[in-house]
């Protein structure tokens, strides 16, 4: 069966989902040490979390970029992570989803997340038909993130280096096989209405 072109896929638990990021070591290090945030992770300033692992990986170039060498994954409450998709809004305008650019500029503009759909991943980071969603916190939710919702911080630096390896020696399978067990995640009846057309 086709992969629906939206659609939530994320590794999760009854109460958590894993998100990705990519920091310079000096935030991500504390970070990944302390399991939260620290004081020098800016809290004004809008952050993209990311529930695909390969997408995180084509975003960072596998942990090599710079400024983006060390990188977590992050479990956050499903209850913070459905509430900013309840309050985002999409990063475009989308016909149908809204009565006129001007309706949809006065939402962006007041949004505490935005919501983008990009290409997914496979394991060579090119593009695949269907979407993987990045989801960008800004204002109350970000605050909300960095002191509510996240619950664990893990430095998976090491995980992205060694894929990459095996990607590189040809032994997909093997590389295939690290890959975190991302599963569709299970929205409620138009949580994601006004995301997507």
């Amino acid at each position: 069966m086709a992969e629906p072109r939206h659609r939530i896929r994320a590794v999760h638990t009854a109460s958590t989902v894993t998100v990705y990021q990519a920091y310079a070591p000096e935030i991500g290090l504390p970070a990944a040490r302390g399991g939260r945030f620290p004081a020098a992770w800016k809290r004004d300033r809008m952050t993209w979390i990311k529930p695909s692992f390969l997408w995180m990986m084509y975003r960072s170039g596998w942990g090599t970029k710079d400024g983006q060498e060390t990188v977590l994954a992050v479990e956050i409450t499903r209850e913070g992570f459905e509430w900013a998709l309840e309050h985002a809004c999409p990063t475009h305008y989308e016909h149908g989803l809204y009565p006129d650019r001007a309706t949809w500029r006065r939402q962006l503009k007041q949004a505490p997340a935005r919501v983008q759909w990009d290409p997914e991943r496979d394991l060579h980071l090119r593009p695949l038909p269907h979407r993987s969603l990045q989801l960008g916190l800004v204002g109350e939710a970000a605050h909300r993130y960095a002191e509510e919702w996240t619950v664990a911080i893990t430095d998976v630096t090491e995980l992205a280096h060694t894929i990459h390896a095996q990607v590189r020696d040809g032994a997909l399978e093997a590389a295939r096989r690290l890959l975190p067990a991302e599963r569709p995640y299970p929205v409620a009846d138009g949580l994601l209405a006004h995301l997507r057309t």
